[in-house]
Protein backbone atom coordinates (compact mmCIF):
# COMPACT_ATOMS: atom_id res chain seq x y z
CA UNK A 1 0.00 0.00 0.00
CA UNK A 2 1.74 3.59 -1.05
CA UNK A 3 1.73 5.47 2.40
CA UNK A 4 0.08 8.57 0.34
CA UNK A 5 -3.18 6.32 -0.67
CA UNK A 6 -6.43 7.49 0.87
CA UNK A 7 -8.29 4.75 2.74
CA UNK A 8 -11.94 4.73 3.22
CA UNK A 9 -13.14 4.88 6.79
CA UNK A 10 -14.15 0.75 6.14
CA UNK A 11 -10.13 0.61 5.40
CA UNK A 12 -9.25 2.26 8.50
CA UNK A 13 -11.28 0.12 10.55
CA UNK A 14 -10.18 -2.92 9.35
CA UNK A 15 -6.45 -2.15 9.74
CA UNK A 16 -6.86 -0.77 12.69
CA UNK A 17 -9.38 -2.81 14.11
CA UNK A 18 -11.66 -0.68 15.31
CA UNK A 19 -15.14 -0.28 14.05
CA UNK A 20 -16.39 2.59 11.75
CA UNK A 21 -18.56 3.65 14.78
CA UNK A 22 -16.13 3.88 17.16
CA UNK A 23 -13.23 5.70 14.76
CA UNK A 24 -16.16 8.63 14.21
CA UNK A 25 -17.13 8.85 17.94
CA UNK A 26 -13.30 9.22 18.53
CA UNK A 27 -13.45 12.13 16.27
CA UNK A 28 -16.62 13.93 17.36
CA UNK A 29 -14.89 13.47 21.20
CA UNK A 30 -11.72 15.22 19.85
CA UNK A 31 -10.05 12.25 20.59
CA UNK A 32 -8.62 12.51 17.64
CA UNK A 33 -8.41 15.36 14.57
CA UNK A 34 -11.89 15.10 12.42
CA UNK A 35 -10.93 12.96 8.65
CA UNK A 36 -9.91 14.66 6.04
CA UNK A 37 -12.94 14.63 3.20
CA UNK A 38 -12.74 13.69 -0.29
CA UNK A 39 -15.10 16.14 -3.12
CA UNK A 40 -18.04 13.37 -2.50
CA UNK A 41 -17.52 14.30 1.04
CA UNK A 42 -16.36 10.86 2.02
CA UNK A 43 -14.01 10.87 5.17
CA UNK A 44 -10.41 10.19 4.00
CA UNK A 45 -7.72 8.93 6.29
CA UNK A 46 -3.85 8.34 5.72
CA UNK A 47 -1.55 5.23 7.12
CA UNK A 48 -0.69 7.63 10.17
CA UNK A 49 -4.15 7.89 10.89
CA UNK A 50 -4.19 4.10 11.10
CA UNK A 51 -1.28 4.61 13.62
CA UNK A 52 -3.11 6.76 15.76
CA UNK A 53 -6.22 4.74 15.36
CA UNK A 54 -4.29 1.39 16.36
CA UNK A 55 -2.59 3.57 19.48
CA UNK A 56 -5.52 4.94 20.53
CA UNK A 57 -7.04 1.24 20.50
CA UNK A 58 -4.50 -0.08 22.19
CA UNK A 59 -4.81 2.54 25.62
CA UNK A 60 -8.46 1.51 25.91
CA UNK A 61 -7.52 -1.72 25.93
CA UNK A 62 -5.54 -1.05 28.64
CA UNK A 63 -8.11 0.79 30.07
CA UNK A 64 -7.29 4.36 30.17
CA UNK A 65 -9.95 6.88 30.12
CA UNK A 66 -10.27 8.95 27.38
CA UNK A 67 -9.27 12.03 28.98
CA UNK A 68 -6.14 9.91 29.74
CA UNK A 69 -5.86 8.80 25.69
CA UNK A 70 -5.86 11.94 24.47
CA UNK A 71 -3.10 13.47 26.69
CA UNK A 72 -1.23 10.65 26.03
CA UNK A 73 -1.82 10.75 21.89
CA UNK A 74 -0.69 14.39 22.37
CA UNK A 75 2.79 13.51 23.98
CA UNK A 76 2.91 10.38 21.36
CA UNK A 77 2.92 13.34 18.99
CA UNK A 78 5.20 15.61 20.56
CA UNK A 79 9.13 14.48 20.31
CA UNK A 80 10.03 16.18 22.88
CA UNK A 81 7.69 15.18 25.38
CA UNK A 82 9.01 14.21 28.97
CA UNK A 83 9.15 10.81 30.33
CA UNK A 84 7.73 12.32 33.35
CA UNK A 85 4.84 13.59 32.07
CA UNK A 86 4.19 10.12 30.58
CA UNK A 87 4.97 7.78 33.58
CA UNK A 88 2.51 10.79 35.84
CA UNK A 89 -0.36 9.98 33.74
CA UNK A 90 0.33 6.24 33.94
CA UNK A 91 0.96 6.09 37.48
CA UNK A 92 -2.19 7.94 38.44
CA UNK A 93 -4.26 5.59 36.42
CA UNK A 94 -2.60 2.61 38.27
CA UNK A 95 -3.70 4.12 41.58
CA UNK A 96 -7.08 4.37 40.25
CA UNK A 97 -6.92 0.82 39.33
CA UNK A 98 -5.18 0.14 43.00
CA UNK A 99 -8.61 1.21 44.93
CA UNK A 100 -10.71 -0.44 42.08
CA UNK A 101 -8.83 -3.55 42.93
CA UNK A 102 -9.26 -2.88 46.60
CA UNK A 103 -13.11 -2.38 46.91
CA UNK A 104 -13.54 -5.26 44.46
CA UNK A 105 -11.38 -7.65 47.05
CA UNK A 106 -13.84 -6.35 50.01
CA UNK A 107 -16.69 -7.23 48.11
CA UNK A 108 -15.29 -10.95 46.96
CA UNK A 109 -14.25 -11.26 51.01
CA UNK A 110 -17.55 -10.21 52.12
CA UNK A 111 -19.38 -12.71 49.42
CA UNK A 112 -16.78 -15.19 50.45
CA UNK A 113 -17.61 -15.38 54.05
CA UNK A 114 -21.20 -15.04 53.66
CA UNK A 115 -21.02 -18.22 51.38
CA UNK A 116 -19.07 -19.63 54.03
CA UNK A 117 -21.30 -19.29 56.73
CA UNK A 118 -24.55 -20.46 54.71
CA UNK A 119 -25.90 -24.20 56.03
CA UNK A 120 -26.09 -24.87 52.29
CA UNK A 121 -29.32 -27.33 53.60
CA UNK A 122 -33.28 -27.12 53.00
CA UNK A 123 -33.65 -24.37 55.90
CA UNK A 124 -35.07 -21.61 54.96
CA UNK A 125 -32.20 -19.48 57.17
CA UNK A 126 -30.06 -18.13 55.25
CA UNK A 127 -26.92 -15.44 56.48
CA UNK A 128 -26.92 -14.08 52.63
CA UNK A 129 -30.52 -13.12 52.78
CA UNK A 130 -29.74 -11.83 56.54
CA UNK A 131 -27.18 -10.04 55.37
CA UNK A 132 -28.61 -8.82 52.55
CA UNK A 133 -32.01 -7.71 53.92
CA UNK A 134 -29.97 -5.92 56.68
CA UNK A 135 -27.89 -3.89 54.70
CA UNK A 136 -31.23 -2.37 52.13
CA UNK A 137 -32.30 -1.34 55.91
CA UNK A 138 -29.58 0.20 56.31
CA UNK A 139 -29.31 1.74 53.30
CA UNK A 140 -32.79 3.49 53.64
CA UNK A 141 -31.33 5.71 56.59
CA UNK A 142 -27.49 6.24 55.01
CA UNK A 143 -27.14 4.87 51.37
CA UNK A 144 -24.04 6.51 50.13
CA UNK A 145 -22.41 5.08 53.26
CA UNK A 146 -22.58 1.84 52.32
CA UNK A 147 -21.42 1.64 49.27
CA UNK A 148 -17.71 1.49 48.25
CA UNK A 149 -15.79 4.67 47.32
CA UNK A 150 -15.48 3.54 43.25
CA UNK A 151 -19.08 2.51 43.06
CA UNK A 152 -20.47 6.01 44.85
CA UNK A 153 -18.48 8.10 42.07
CA UNK A 154 -19.67 5.48 39.61
CA UNK A 155 -16.27 4.07 38.45
CA UNK A 156 -17.61 -0.08 38.51
CA UNK A 157 -19.71 -0.19 35.94
CA UNK A 158 -18.73 -3.10 34.45
CA UNK A 159 -16.44 -3.48 31.37
CA UNK A 160 -15.92 -0.23 29.21
CA UNK A 161 -17.53 -0.03 25.98
CA UNK A 162 -15.54 2.17 22.87
CA UNK A 163 -19.01 3.40 21.92
CA UNK A 164 -21.22 4.71 24.53
CA UNK A 165 -24.94 2.95 24.11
Amino acid sequence: MRPDKQLTIGEVSALSGLPSRTIRYYEENRVIESARRNENRYRTYSQADVQTLRFVAHARRLGFPLKDVTELLSLYRDRNRASKDVRHIALNYLAGLDRKIADLMAIRNTIEDLARRCHDDDRPECPIIDELGSASMASRSSSASTKPASRRAGKLNGPRRLVPR
